[in-house]
């Protein structure tokens, strides 16, 4: 088999300009792209529970669905706001915002 690695047709996702739909938070909806902001936010994992800042420029963010939810009805619709950022090493991440969430505009 060969190594297909063409992603021409992949759907892409809107830039930060470009809302699909608005956020649940207007700071949030007020991001361009570009936009160099801070974010800090808590991290989970098991019991354990740590906050952390990242630092990045806004590439996009979206309004996700999300399956994370259990014994949900089907059409009780659950979504994510997350923000891409691309950091000063130039890798890019993801940060899904929540209640806890800090954003800052640099």
């Amino acid at each position: 088999m060969g190594n297909n690695t063409d992603m021409s047709n992949l759907p892409t996702a809107p830039a930060a300009g470009e809302h699909n739909e608005l956020t649940t938070r207007d700071e949030v909806n007020s991001l361009r792209e570009g936009d160099r902001v801070e974010i800090t936010h808590e991290v989970k994992v098991g019991l354990k529970v740590w906050s952390t800042t990242t630092i990045g420029t806004v590439e996009r963010i979206e309004r996700r669905r999300q399956g994370l939810h259990f014994r949900r009805n089907m059409d009780d619709k659950a979504f994510c706001d997350l923000i891409v950022l691309r950091l000063p090493d130039s890798s890019l991440t993801t940060v899904t915002m929540d209640e806890f969430s800090r954003l800052r505009k640099l």
